[in-house]
């Protein structure tokens, strides 16, 4: 049995109807990964769209970042919603088992505990490698109280859900397979920390981090078995520097 399966396969009860024997784990392919990155562009339009048309809809009351995360969380659903597809429609397999979403009790608790730990890190490091300031959107968008509650909110939920289902859920075993699981958490990685360049002005300092913080979580998800233990660890990991951002005064609160 290959490192992968031994370290990694998800941790489930077994359902007789769709029973996947450990040796075929992950039973997809490189051609559904690029069904899934071709879905990317049409629901990343309609999610624009959405940013685009709720400012009209919404009250002034409810923030800038509302609509923002709104059009977002309609991309994502769309997403998703084509992986659904693929694995329920193309082989007949549960969508969170096969993506490894299990309640790893000997991994959680400790990932949850370890997500601060790893953003301390990433601030000690940031230091040690003189990582420049540079402005967010964040600092923008959190202007009045519903922006920083819904930024929060999801911040520690459906970011790192997302995140890590596609990464460490569905990437990070398909390379596992093909070059070993040390090779899928540093490859699984570097997506990741692309993805976040934008947010830091392309600052390549702050691209290695937030990568070495993405080979943290792929390392969760293969030592317990379990995409959830990633989540977990992601969430308190965001948590952790969201209350940082707060609590240093990195916003600027309007009135009501």
């Amino acid at each position: 049995m290959s490192d992968w399966s031994q370290a990694a396969a998800p941790e489930r009860e077994p359902d007789p109807q769709y029973e996947l024997p450990p040796a075929e784990y992950p039973f997809w392919g490189y051609d559904d990964l690029g069904m899934f990155l071709g879905a990317a562009l049409p629901c990343m339009l309609v999610s624009i769209a959405v940013m685009a048309a709720l400012p009209h809809v919404l009250p002034a009351s409810s923030g800038r970042a509302l609509p923002l995360l709104l059009g977002q969380f309609t991309g994502y659903a769309l997403w998703f919603g084509s992986l659904y597809m693929i694995l329920r429609l193309r082989y007949g397999q549960p969508f969170w088992t096969s993506l490894a979403w299990s309640s790893s009790k000997r991994g959680m608790a400790v990932c949850l505990m370890l997500g601060p730990a790893v953003a301390l890190t990433m601030a000690v490091l940031g230091v040690i490698l003189r990582a420049p300031e540079t402005p967010t959107p964040m600092n923008e968008l959190l202007r009045d109280r519903g922006s920083i509650f819904a930024m929060g909110v999801f911040a520690t939920t459906l970011g790192p859900l997302c995140e890590e289902l596609a990464f460490r859920g569905f990437l990070l075993p398909l390379l596992a397979r093909s070059a070993g699981s040390l090779v899928a958490v540093v490859v699984s990685a570097m997506p990741f920390a692309l993805l976040h360049g934008p947010q830091y002005s392309w600052s390549w300092v702050h691209v290695v981090l937030v990568g070495f913080a993405g080979c943290c979580f792929g390392l969760a998800r293969v030592l317990t078995g379990s995409t959830a233990a990633a989540v977990g660890m992601h969430a308190t990991y965001n948590l952790t520097f969201f209350s940082a951002f707060l609590i240093q005064g990195g916003y600027t609160l309007s009135p009501w």
